[in-house]
């Protein structure tokens, strides 16, 4: 039972985090969260009811959450990039983090200007830019917010999950 994740929705349904089901349920009984769609094979019983397992929950009151800035660090550039080279698109290799505008000549250390790559692929680049280097990014670098780090969440979570996912 608490295996199963739940989307939580703030009151206006922009989707604020991913619970267990366990957390979900305390929500949903204390009066703080109405279902929004629920498992349709999966219940939560009790000696006298049963109940469907709820999908996505959204909050009864509105939550103002200050949501804080995504650190940048090796980790949370690879999960943005998708453990994938931004220059040839490989997920086996072992990766990299690499400037785009080297450090030699000026490049910072921000989400504009760090990205994965392989190995092959970054000493291929070298102390040069993309474009100098003949290479073509697959997206453009940008800081993530923590919707995207929702949304990578999609691949185990059920298709009712990505109408409040990917909501522009």
């Amino acid at each position: 039972m608490t295996r199963s994740k739940v989307l939580v929705l703030n009151s206006s349904y922009e989707p604020l985090s991913v619970c267990d089901a366990q957390k979900a349920i305390l929500l949903l009984f204390g009066g703080k969260a109405v279902p929004v769609t629920h498992h349709p094979e999966r219940f939560i019983c009790t000696v006298t009811r049963s109940y469907p397992m709820p999908s996505i929950v959204r909050l009864t009151m509105f939550v103002r959450l200050p949501y804080k800035r995504i650190m940048l660090n090796r980790k949370n550039i690879l999960r943005r990039d998708a453990y994938q080279c931004q220059y040839c698109g490989r997920t086996e290799e072992q990766l990299t983090i690499d400037h785009i505008i080297p450090r030699s000549r000026g490049g910072e250390d921000s989400w504009e200007n760090l990205i994965t790559a392989c190995r092959k692929c970054n000493t291929k680049k070298g102390n040069r830019t993309p474009k100098e280097a003949s290479m073509q990014l697959m997206k453009k670098a940008e800081r993530p917010n923590h919707l995207m780090f929702m949304q990578q969440l999609t691949t185990a979570a059920t298709e009712d999950w990505k109408p409040y996912l990917y909501m522009s």
